[in-house]
Parts: structure tokens; C-alpha cells; sequence
């Protein structure tokens, strides 16, 4: 890739999955000089990409580890909140679901007042990313950067999962990204060949020969210089030394929906009074940077098996099989399903996660326990939330505050989708392969003591916990324009999913590359003559 130079014609800010697919893009065009700004390392080694080590990367220096202040409806609990902190963002430490959410989120935002944001409007650029391994149809594509594929080892345990459910009552859904989302099934996967296929790989990889993009790992973004209400430049700490990165044209922030705002707000972009009270002065007054988060709050209930254990120990031998094979007890898979709490709902409002391992302590336990867990979240929460400056230090945390479940029809919802998993997990298709059932698992503080309302909120207060999909803080029709253009500014876009109006049904990997698919296609057609 290129050699540092001081001024580009856009710099990008944030190499994760929206990022890496903004700056890819990009490049394409040899006219333009690209920079693409990380605070994290480069992503290279085993550790980023043998699917089962994900678990390894938490609270090391590859991740933000963030935590929340204490969450009310959750006894007061900081909850962990991690951010992949390397080439390629949280597409580098992921579990590499390939989940877009439903119809109904997309259309849901355009009836927000967001021109071209349907349902309709955003699939043509998921298709244009996807290189699916089932082939080409209505849904999806093939021969773009980002490889999707079956998942190559599932364990016996997750087969019978998918099929208790069925006998439960819920259909089967062999494509969660296809005509319907409601069902249960297996889920797709960022993989290629077994291997986890990131938003750097996908989108960086081919890029790498370009003259015009400059990749600047190891570098964080300290606040955008402004010469009025136009972004002249963005100071960051490169490797010790703090330096300003010059841009003719525009700055993109792809940091995601904890560090986006944190970057507007240090640069005195957002409430005046808040800015004023943490020490920035105030540059544009923005009310709504920072506000509308949403994120995806949940549990799991756990089950011993007297089964093998599919992920088996890091040796060389089991690497080596996933390297030549592409399968093995080194690759990861989750089975799930998407669920309606009322038929009268427009869309399924639970998804639900199935994976092996027991997952302990807001899932940092790594999962090696020979068993499996499962478990609900609300896929389309009420519940809002914030990030904020903690003080005006550039390196200081920013104070997120989730209020996870604080909206009562979001406890609700998610006691329904407890109510739901526990009666998956009374099934014989199930129980027959498991140790413990409900009653064992409860008395391991790994189930709910019973299905009333009481008993259920008590697990959810003590074990719920995030599943890593925050959203909002910048918020299309609040923050930026339906081409991700910050109100007020001149040159400045948010691209990542903190642009979202409201959580889509399902993980945000996926959503967070189209979106950065899509604000290079606003880039290109504003550049134009």
C-alpha cells in the first residue's frame, strides 16, 4: 500500500467492517488518495483466523473493552461491551454470522423519512458485497469481495437443537436472508474455506497493490480540525507521535457506534451545554450525537452433554485439519431462529442464538464445557441509550449508558423469548443428548428456577447481558443526512451502523458493510462533475 503523506482526498476513520468496505471501495479509483485510519494493530496470525479462537481476542490489547455505567434493570451491573480494536474491526473477533435482518427493518426506515433506505434500495449493495457460496438467486450474489458460505463441521448437538425446535411448533428456515426470516435453522458464515473471512479480507486484500490507499494501523484519531463548519484535517496519535492528516475533500468516521460520536464529540460537534460542561468548546451544536443507542440485550440457558465436544483443544493437529480440510473441531458455527412473541407482529421480535459451550460471566468463560447454550434477545429493543464524553481527555473512554430493558415491553419480550427457549429445551430430541436439564441447569444458576414472571426476571436481572450490536448514536434524520452527511458540516459522513434509525432483526455485520458500501456509492455520485 501506499507511503504516509500528509493530505488525501478522504480519509477514512475506522477500519472495521464498515470502514474497510468504504476505503476498498474507494481506492478503486486511481485518482483519488486514500487513508484509512485504525487505532489497533493489523489482524494477522492464527488468533484472526481460526473461526473457534475468537474468544482469545476479549479484554487483550486487540479489543476496546468497553463497559457501560451501572445498568438499572440489571442489578446495577457494569455490562461488558467489546470492540474489535485491529484491521478489520469487530469483523476480526466476530462469530461471522451472515445476517442482514428483515424486509420490514429497512422499510421501516425509509417510512422514518429516509429516502432510498428500503428494503429494496439496500439489497442490490448486499449483493454486490456477497460471494455466496449456494450461488446467485433474487437474494443474493456472487463474485464480490465478501465470501459466505455453509458452515463446514456442525455438531450433533446443534443438528438436534434446529430439529427440537421444529418439534416445538417453529418452521424450518434454510435462508435467513432470503424471502423469509422466520424459522429456525443454520446460519450462514464469513468464512472461506473454514477460515474467517473479515471485512479486511474481503475488501482490503485486493486493494493491497493500490498506490492510492494508505493504510495507518496503530494510529488513533484524536478530534477532526475544522476551519469553520468544514473539516480540514484530522489529528492523530501515529505511533507516539501526534500529527494532522490533511483532506481536500471528505472525512468518513467508520468507529462504530460507541467510538463515532466519542470522535464528534471531542471535536465540539454536538450538545452545547454537554460539550461545555465536559471542557470541549463548543463548535456545532448538535443535540441528538450520541443519543438513540440501541443494542441487542439478552440471555442464554445452559446444558451439560455427554456428547463430544466439537471444539476441541488448540493443537496443531486439529489447525492443520482446519487448514487443509476446512472443517473440524477449530471451526465455529451457531444455530438460531427468529420468533414472533404475537402473530400480529409485522416481523419476528426474538432471535435466538444456539452454540456450544456454557456460557458463563457475560460469555468471557472461553467455551470448551462439553454442552451447548441457548438463549433470546429483543431484536427490535425501545429501550434507548447514550454515549458521552467522560471528560475532555482525547484518550479517555466515552460513558455509555445502554438503559438495556428499560422499556417495559422489552422485559416482556424477552421473558416471552425465555419462556420460548426453555420450552425448546424440554423437547426429546434435545434432552435426549443433554446431562442436565431444566431443573440441574437452574440450580447451577445456568436456567431460570421456574417459568413464572418472577422467577424469569430474576435471571434476566443477573444474566442477561450484551450481544454486541449497538447501534444509533448518530442517527439518520437526527445526526446525518440519508447520504450519512453530518447536519451542519460541510465534509464530514458517519458510516457504520450508529447511523441507524432503528436495530434491525439480527447481527450487524452484514447491515455495518452495506452501509459502507453504500456511502461510497454517495461518495462517487457526489464527486462527479
Amino acid at each position: 500500500m501506499a507511503v504516509a503523506r500528509e493530505t488525501y482526498d478522504y480519509v477514512v476513520v475506522g477500519a472495521g467492517s464498515a470502514g474497510c468496505a468504504l476505503a476498498g471501495r474507494l481506492s478503486e479509483d486511481p485518482d483519488v488518495a486514500v487513508a484509512l485510519v485504525e487505532a489497533g494493530p493489523p489482524a494477522q496470525g492464527r488468533l484472526f483466523e481460526i473461526p473457534s479462537l475468537f474468544s482469545q481476542q476479549l479484554k487483550t490489547t486487540f479489543d476496546w473493552d468497553f463497559a457501560s455505567e451501572p445498568e438499572s434493570q440489571l442489578g446495577g451491573r457494569r455490562i461488558y461491551l467489546p470492540r474489535g480494536r485491529a484491521i478489520g474491526g469487530t469483523s476480526s473477533m466476530n462469530t461471522m454470522l451472515y445476517v442482514r435482518g428483515h424486509r420490514y427493518d429497512y422499510d421501516t426506515w425509509e417510512r422514518m423519512g429516509n429516502a432510498g433506505w428500503s428494503y429494496d434500495d439496500v439489497l442490490p449493495f448486499f449483493k454486490k458485497s456477497e460471494d455466496n457460496q449456494r450461488g446467485a438467486d433474487r437474494f443474493h450474489g456472487t463474485g464480490g469481495p465478501l465470501t459466505v458460505s455453509d458452515p463446514t463441521s456442525v455438531h450433533p448437538l446443534l443438528t438436534a437443537w434446529v430439529e427440537a425446535a421444529q418439534d416445538a411448533g417453529h418452521k424450518s428456515n434454510p435462508d435467513f436472508n432470503g424471502a423469509e426470516q422466520e424459522g429456525v435453522g443454520h446460519h450462514q458464515v464469513t468464512q472461506r474455506n473454514g477460515l474467517r473471512w473479515s471485512s479486511a479480507s474481503a475488501f482490503l486484500t485486493p486493494a493491497a497493490g493500490r498506490p492510492n490507499l494508505t493504510v495507518l494501523h496503530s494510529t488513533t484519531a484524536l478530534r477532526l480540525v475544522f476551519d469553520g463548519t468544514r473539516a480540514r484535517g484530522l489529528e492523530v496519535d501515529h505511533l507516539g507521535a501526534v500529527r494532522t492528516l490533511g483532506v481536500d475533500r471528505e472525512i468518513v468516521l467508520s468507529l462504530g457506534a460507541y467510538n463515532s460520536p466519542h470522535l464528534l464529540l471531542q471535536s465540539g460537534v454536538g450538545p452545547a451545554d454537554e460539550l461545555t460542561q465536559g471542557g470541549v468548546a463548543p463548535l456545532h451544536d448538535l443535540p441528538d450525537v450520541g443519543r438513540n443507542m440501541q443494542d441487542h440485550a439478552g440471555c442464554f440457558i445452559s446444558f451439560f452433554s455427554h456428547t463430544e465436544p466439537l471444539l476441541g483443544p488448540d493443537t496443531s493437529r486439529e489447525e492443520q485439519q482446519l487448514r487443509e480440510q476446512g472443517n473440524g473441531p477449530m471451526a465455529w458455527n451457531e444455530v438460531g431462529g427468529f420468533f414472533r412473541t404475537d402473530d400480529n407482529l409485522p416481523a419476528p421480535d426474538i432471535q435466538v442464538h444456539a452454540a456450544l459451550g456454557i456460557v458463563r460471566d457475560e460469555g468471557l468463560a472461553a467455551p470448551l464445557e462439553p454442552g451447548m447454550s441457548f438463549g433470546p434477545y429483543v431484536a427490535r429493543p425501545s429501550s434507548r441509550g447514550t454515549v458521552r464524553l467522560r471528560h475532555s481527555h482525547p484518550y479517555a473512554k466515552p460513558r455509555i449508558v445502554h438503559n438495556y430493558l428499560d422499556d417495559e415491553d422489552d422485559r416482556r419480550r424477552l421473558r416471552e423469548g425465555l419462556r420460548l427457549c426453555m420450552r425448546i429445551a424440554r423437547e426429546s430430541r434435545l434432552t435426549d443428548l443433554l446431562e442436565s436439564d431444566l431443573t440441574t441447569a437452574a440450580d447451577a444458576g445456568l436456567a431460570p428456577v421456574s417459568d413464572r414472571d418472577e422467577d424469569i426476571d430474576d435471571f434476566i436481572r443477573t444474566q442477561s447481558f450484551s450481544f454486541y450490536h449497538p447501534s444509533g448514536t448518530c442517527m439518520m434524520g437526527k445526526v446525518v443526512d440519508s447520504e450519512l452527511r453530518v447536519l451542519g458540516l460541510e465534509n464530514v459522513r458517519v458510516a457504520d451502523t450508529s447511523i441507524m434509525p432503528s436495530l434491525v432483526t439480527g447481527n450487524t455485520n452484514a447491515p455495518a458493510i452495506m452501509i459502507g458500501e453504500r456511502a461510497a456509492s454517495f461518495i462517487r455520485s457526489s464527486a462527479r462533475p
